[in-house]
């Protein structure tokens, strides 16, 4: 495997952990919590890999979401 391979399933791993544990502490079903996820800014800069975030804990881009797009969780 090359490292674009490597770096794609990691990225996929962690959005499911990032959406498991958004759902886990704020109540939500899983499709919420995927849909907040996948409308949040966030997850294009994960997708981007800008600065590198994508390297963070998932519980520390969860506590990153909740901060700075907590609009998201009133729709």
């Amino acid at each position: 495997m090359d490292g674009e391979v490597l770096e794609k399933i990691y990225k996929e791993r962690l959005e499911e952990r990032i959406i498991s544990y958004l759902a886990e502490i704020k109540n939500l079903d899983l499709l919420v919590a995927m849909d907040i996820y996948y409308h949040s800014k966030l997850a294009d800069r994960i997708a981007a890999g800008v600065y590198g975030i994508q390297y963070l804990d998932y519980k520390v881009l969860v506590q990153i979401l909740e901060e700075n797009e907590a609009e998201l969780f009133n729709r």
